[in-house]
Protein backbone atom coordinates (compact mmCIF):
# COMPACT_ATOMS: atom_id res chain seq x y z
CA UNK A 1 0.00 0.00 0.00
CA UNK A 2 3.17 2.30 0.39
CA UNK A 3 3.36 2.93 -3.15
CA UNK A 4 -0.20 3.62 -3.73
CA UNK A 5 -1.25 7.26 -4.31
CA UNK A 6 -1.95 9.10 -1.22
CA UNK A 7 -5.23 11.00 -1.78
CA UNK A 8 -6.23 14.23 0.40
CA UNK A 9 -10.05 14.56 0.47
CA UNK A 10 -11.23 18.36 1.81
CA UNK A 11 -15.03 18.33 1.92
CA UNK A 12 -17.11 19.37 5.28
CA UNK A 13 -19.89 17.22 4.32
CA UNK A 14 -18.77 14.29 6.47
CA UNK A 15 -20.64 12.18 4.28
CA UNK A 16 -19.27 12.73 1.02
CA UNK A 17 -15.44 12.08 3.23
CA UNK A 18 -16.62 9.00 4.45
CA UNK A 19 -18.06 7.62 0.93
CA UNK A 20 -15.36 9.29 -1.60
CA UNK A 21 -12.67 7.78 1.09
CA UNK A 22 -14.40 4.01 1.76
CA UNK A 23 -14.37 3.76 -2.14
CA UNK A 24 -11.05 4.64 -3.23
CA UNK A 25 -9.48 2.70 -0.27
CA UNK A 26 -11.74 -0.43 -1.77
CA UNK A 27 -9.71 0.45 -5.17
CA UNK A 28 -6.47 0.11 -3.88
CA UNK A 29 -5.63 4.29 -2.67
CA UNK A 30 -5.08 5.53 0.48
CA UNK A 31 -6.47 8.35 1.81
CA UNK A 32 -6.62 11.12 4.36
CA UNK A 33 -9.92 13.67 5.12
CA UNK A 34 -10.03 17.17 6.28
CA UNK A 35 -13.10 18.95 6.72
CA UNK A 36 -11.36 22.87 6.12
CA UNK A 37 -8.34 24.18 5.24
CA UNK A 38 -6.62 24.27 8.58
CA UNK A 39 -6.59 20.32 8.77
CA UNK A 40 -5.62 19.79 5.44
CA UNK A 41 -2.66 22.40 5.67
CA UNK A 42 -2.21 19.99 8.98
CA UNK A 43 -2.13 17.12 6.68
CA UNK A 44 0.00 18.37 4.29
CA UNK A 45 3.06 19.03 6.98
CA UNK A 46 2.70 15.74 8.17
CA UNK A 47 3.35 13.86 4.97
CA UNK A 48 3.33 13.49 1.19
CA UNK A 49 -0.13 13.72 -0.32
CA UNK A 50 -0.18 12.78 -4.32
CA UNK A 51 -3.54 14.93 -5.29
CA UNK A 52 -6.11 16.92 -3.47
CA UNK A 53 -9.79 16.40 -4.08
CA UNK A 54 -11.17 19.91 -3.01
CA UNK A 55 -14.66 21.06 -2.24
CA UNK A 56 -15.24 24.64 -4.09
CA UNK A 57 -17.68 25.43 -0.50
CA UNK A 58 -15.70 24.99 2.68
CA UNK A 59 -16.06 27.32 6.05
CA UNK A 60 -13.79 29.87 7.03
CA UNK A 61 -11.28 29.62 3.73
CA UNK A 62 -13.10 28.81 0.45
CA UNK A 63 -11.65 26.01 -1.93
CA UNK A 64 -10.24 28.74 -4.24
CA UNK A 65 -8.47 30.85 -1.35
CA UNK A 66 -6.77 27.33 -0.58
CA UNK A 67 -6.45 26.32 -4.17
CA UNK A 68 -4.54 29.90 -5.29
CA UNK A 69 -2.69 29.63 -1.16
CA UNK A 70 -1.26 26.18 -2.64
CA UNK A 71 -0.10 27.07 -5.83
CA UNK A 72 2.49 29.34 -4.52
CA UNK A 73 3.84 26.88 -2.36
CA UNK A 74 3.41 23.43 -4.62
CA UNK A 75 2.78 21.57 -7.61
CA UNK A 76 0.15 18.83 -6.14
CA UNK A 77 -2.56 17.87 -8.41
CA UNK A 78 -5.82 19.64 -7.35
CA UNK A 79 -9.22 18.58 -8.52
CA UNK A 80 -12.12 20.67 -7.74
CA UNK A 81 -15.41 19.78 -6.32
CA UNK A 82 -17.82 22.51 -7.18
CA UNK A 83 -21.57 22.74 -6.10
CA UNK A 84 -23.56 23.82 -9.17
CA UNK A 85 -21.10 23.19 -12.03
CA UNK A 86 -21.67 26.67 -13.75
CA UNK A 87 -19.04 27.34 -15.86
CA UNK A 88 -18.07 30.87 -13.49
CA UNK A 89 -17.42 28.47 -10.79
CA UNK A 90 -14.90 26.15 -13.76
CA UNK A 91 -13.38 28.68 -14.81
CA UNK A 92 -12.28 30.88 -11.37
CA UNK A 93 -11.28 27.43 -9.72
CA UNK A 94 -8.60 26.97 -13.31
CA UNK A 95 -7.78 30.55 -12.93
CA UNK A 96 -6.48 29.59 -9.13
CA UNK A 97 -4.59 26.71 -10.63
CA UNK A 98 -6.47 23.47 -10.11
CA UNK A 99 -6.05 21.29 -12.92
CA UNK A 100 -9.42 19.68 -13.13
CA UNK A 101 -13.15 20.03 -12.13
CA UNK A 102 -16.45 17.99 -11.15
CA UNK A 103 -19.45 19.28 -9.92
CA UNK A 104 -22.05 17.82 -7.47
CA UNK A 105 -23.38 15.62 -7.33
CA UNK A 106 -20.91 13.27 -8.81
CA UNK A 107 -20.05 9.32 -8.96
CA UNK A 108 -17.07 8.05 -7.72
CA UNK A 109 -16.39 6.11 -10.41
CA UNK A 110 -16.45 9.12 -12.50
CA UNK A 111 -14.43 10.96 -9.91
CA UNK A 112 -11.93 8.17 -9.77
CA UNK A 113 -11.48 8.61 -13.93
CA UNK A 114 -10.66 12.19 -13.48
CA UNK A 115 -8.27 11.13 -10.70
CA UNK A 116 -6.14 8.43 -12.65
CA UNK A 117 -5.96 11.13 -15.75
CA UNK A 118 -4.42 13.49 -13.76
CA UNK A 119 -2.14 11.41 -12.32
CA UNK A 120 -1.44 9.75 -15.24
CA UNK A 121 -0.43 12.61 -17.01
CA UNK A 122 1.47 13.95 -13.93
CA UNK A 123 3.48 10.52 -13.96
CA UNK A 124 4.21 10.62 -17.48
CA UNK A 125 5.31 13.98 -17.54
CA UNK A 126 7.70 14.09 -15.20
CA UNK A 127 9.14 10.97 -16.27
CA UNK A 128 9.44 13.09 -19.93
CA UNK A 129 10.63 16.37 -17.99
CA UNK A 130 13.41 14.36 -16.04
CA UNK A 131 15.11 13.07 -19.51
CA UNK A 132 14.53 16.53 -21.12
CA UNK A 133 16.17 18.96 -18.93
CA UNK A 134 15.52 22.48 -20.01
CA UNK A 135 14.06 24.28 -23.08
CA UNK A 136 14.21 27.47 -24.47
CA UNK A 137 12.40 29.63 -26.50
CA UNK A 138 12.56 33.51 -27.04
CA UNK A 139 14.41 34.15 -24.45
CA UNK A 140 13.06 32.45 -21.83
CA UNK A 141 14.29 29.32 -20.09
CA UNK A 142 12.03 26.34 -18.72
CA UNK A 143 13.80 24.63 -15.40
CA UNK A 144 11.97 20.83 -15.74
CA UNK A 145 14.42 19.30 -12.55
CA UNK A 146 12.73 22.11 -10.10
CA UNK A 147 9.61 23.60 -13.01
CA UNK A 148 10.83 27.43 -12.60
CA UNK A 149 10.25 29.22 -15.40
CA UNK A 150 12.63 32.24 -15.99
CA UNK A 151 12.59 35.44 -18.14
CA UNK A 152 15.62 37.02 -20.01
CA UNK A 153 16.41 39.12 -16.78
CA UNK A 154 16.58 36.38 -14.35
CA UNK A 155 13.15 36.45 -13.10
CA UNK A 156 11.83 33.28 -11.93
CA UNK A 157 8.01 33.32 -13.06
CA UNK A 158 5.72 30.79 -10.87
CA UNK A 159 3.71 28.51 -12.74
CA UNK A 160 0.32 26.46 -11.57
CA UNK A 161 0.18 22.85 -12.38
CA UNK A 162 -2.20 23.47 -15.39
CA UNK A 163 0.23 26.14 -16.96
CA UNK A 164 3.22 24.30 -16.73
CA UNK A 165 1.37 21.20 -18.05
CA UNK A 166 0.28 23.04 -21.00
CA UNK A 167 3.45 24.81 -21.86
CA UNK A 168 5.49 21.56 -21.76
CA UNK A 169 2.81 20.07 -24.60
CA UNK A 170 3.21 23.30 -25.92
CA UNK A 171 7.08 23.04 -25.87
CA UNK A 172 7.42 19.71 -27.18
CA UNK A 173 4.90 20.70 -30.09
CA UNK A 174 6.67 23.81 -31.96
CA UNK A 175 5.17 25.22 -34.94
CA UNK A 176 2.12 22.33 -34.62
CA UNK A 177 -1.80 23.61 -34.62
CA UNK A 178 -3.22 21.73 -31.52
CA UNK A 179 -7.48 21.87 -31.36
CA UNK A 180 -8.93 22.02 -27.66
CA UNK A 181 -9.86 18.61 -28.00
CA UNK A 182 -5.62 17.78 -28.42
CA UNK A 183 -4.96 20.34 -26.05
CA UNK A 184 -7.33 18.97 -23.56
CA UNK A 185 -6.23 15.38 -24.01
CA UNK A 186 -2.55 16.09 -23.72
CA UNK A 187 -2.92 18.10 -20.53
CA UNK A 188 -6.08 16.77 -18.54
CA UNK A 189 -6.07 12.81 -20.01
CA UNK A 190 -9.51 13.30 -20.75
CA UNK A 191 -11.90 14.08 -23.81
CA UNK A 192 -13.02 17.82 -24.99
CA UNK A 193 -16.61 18.78 -24.83
CA UNK A 194 -17.81 21.60 -27.10
CA UNK A 195 -18.89 23.80 -24.06
CA UNK A 196 -16.20 23.20 -22.11
CA UNK A 197 -13.55 26.72 -22.60
CA UNK A 198 -11.44 25.83 -19.90
CA UNK A 199 -8.46 25.16 -21.95
CA UNK A 200 -8.71 28.93 -23.45
CA UNK A 201 -8.79 29.68 -19.76
CA UNK A 202 -5.46 28.36 -19.45
CA UNK A 203 -3.38 29.90 -22.44
CA UNK A 204 -4.91 32.99 -21.43
CA UNK A 205 -3.11 32.42 -17.92
CA UNK A 206 -0.19 31.52 -19.56
CA UNK A 207 -0.04 34.38 -22.31
CA UNK A 208 -0.36 36.79 -19.50
CA UNK A 209 2.69 35.23 -17.58
CA UNK A 210 5.04 35.21 -21.41
CA UNK A 211 3.76 37.41 -23.99
CA UNK A 212 4.62 41.11 -24.41
CA UNK A 213 1.26 41.85 -24.77
CA UNK A 214 -0.90 39.18 -24.10
CA UNK A 215 -4.03 40.81 -25.93
CA UNK A 216 -1.78 40.43 -29.24
CA UNK A 217 -0.18 37.18 -28.32
CA UNK A 218 3.06 36.16 -30.60
CA UNK A 219 4.43 33.30 -28.66
CA UNK A 220 0.89 31.48 -28.85
CA UNK A 221 -0.78 32.33 -31.36
CA UNK A 222 -5.57 31.45 -32.32
CA UNK A 223 -5.85 29.80 -35.47
CA UNK A 224 -9.08 30.89 -36.13
CA UNK A 225 -11.28 27.52 -36.59
CA UNK A 226 -8.09 25.59 -35.52
CA UNK A 227 -6.84 26.24 -32.01
CA UNK A 228 -3.54 26.98 -30.66
CA UNK A 229 -0.04 27.35 -32.52
CA UNK A 230 3.24 27.46 -30.57
CA UNK A 231 5.56 29.60 -32.61
CA UNK A 232 8.60 30.48 -31.23
CA UNK A 233 11.80 27.83 -32.20
CA UNK A 234 12.47 25.59 -29.32
CA UNK A 235 16.00 24.76 -28.09
CA UNK A 236 17.05 21.94 -25.33
CA UNK A 237 19.13 23.76 -22.50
Amino acid sequence: MKNEPHILIVDDNREILDLVSRFLIKEGYRTSTAPDGRAMRKILKDGKIDLIVLDLMLPGEDGLSLCRDLRVESNIPIIMLTAKGEEIDRIVGLEMGADDYLAKPFSTRELLARMKAVLRRTQTMTKDIDLAGSFRFSGWTLNTTNRELISSDDVVVPLSTGEYNLLIVLLERPKHVLNRSQLMDLTRGRFYDAFDRSIDTQVSRLRRKIEIDPKNPELIKTVWGGGYVFTPDVTPA
